[in-house]
């Protein structure tokens, strides 16, 4: 298993609250891979630090065996594509030109638009099913449509790695499915997909590399098939609960056992 991207003994913080301590993690390249676990461990705090939001307080984060701080902004921004929690886009702004923004990395000073810029901006808003939207303001858009458009904007960047922080929030259970579907495709192509997931079923079915953490530690990471089980779902979620294999597709499907008060 190669791992380009990886974190090495990284301590995490924010101001005086210390979110992780010495953690390792690489990211299998060519993986789907989903960090699980309970709000606040650091699951959203590690995505940072991998895009270089977040500078470690010791340790580092390295691409292609390069600490990612030595990188130039747009040469990292052609490699890693990161969609954050809660973007706030600019006043009046069409979808369209959004998801054009995903196209800056690859532009020169005078950012002419070229013809690869386009056809990488249509077949991005093909994806996210966002085509119909071109021309409507961002900000009249329902929160599921606005998600939808700013994953096309990170697909219109078109970056060998693409980290989502909770892509599937705002979306009905149709949008979630469909853009699951549509990142284990990209898997499929060779890309690397790194995602934060509230859902552990969602996680298990689509992902071939799961990371669990918990108060800013990795509790188990690997093929969910591997590593999920009762125990295991007790140790990160506090969640009894037993584990059988979903009737669609075999892979864990956790049904808590929790009694109705």
């Amino acid at each position: 298993m190669t791992t380009s991207l990886t974190a090495q003994g990284v301590t995490l913080r924010y101001g005086d609250r210390v979110v992780s301590t010495r953690l390792n993690l690489g990211i299998p390249d060519g993986a789907f891979t989903a960090i699980v676990g309970p709000n606040a461990c650091g699951k959203s705090t590690l995505l940072r630090a991998f895009v270089r939001l977040l500078r470690p307080d010791a340790g580092q984060v390295e691409l292609d065996g390069r600490e990612v701080g030595g990188y130039p902004s747009k040469a990292l921004a052609r490699r890693l594509g990161f969609l954050p929690q809660d973007p706030l886009p600019p006043e009046d702004i069409k979808v369209r030109q959004l998801v054009a923004r995903g196209r800056f990395p690859h532009q020169s000073l005078l950012a002419v638009r070229s013809p690869q810029d386009k056809e990488a901006v249509d077949k991005a808003m093909t994806a996210a099913g966002v085509t119909d939207l071109a021309d409507r303001l961002v900000r009249e858009l329902s929160g599921g449509q606005r998600q939808r458009v700013w994953i096309a904007m990170v697909l219109a960047q078109e970056t060998p790695y693409l980290l989502l922080d909770e892509p599937t929030s705002f979306l009905d259970i149709t949008h979630q499915y469909q853009l699951l579907g549509l990142l284990a495709r990209l898997r499929g192509e060779g890309r690397t997909v790194i995602t934060v997931l509230h859902d552990i079923n969602q996680a298990c079915r689509f992902a071939d590399h799961l990371v669990a953490m918990r108060d800013g530690r990795v509790v188990a990471e690997g093929n969910p098939s591997d590593i999920v089980d009762a125990t295991l779902i007790k140790d990160v979620f506090d969640l009894p609960s037993v584990i059988v294999p979903d009737p669609v597709t075999g892979t864990p499907m956790v049904v808590p056992t929790l009694e109705e008060e």
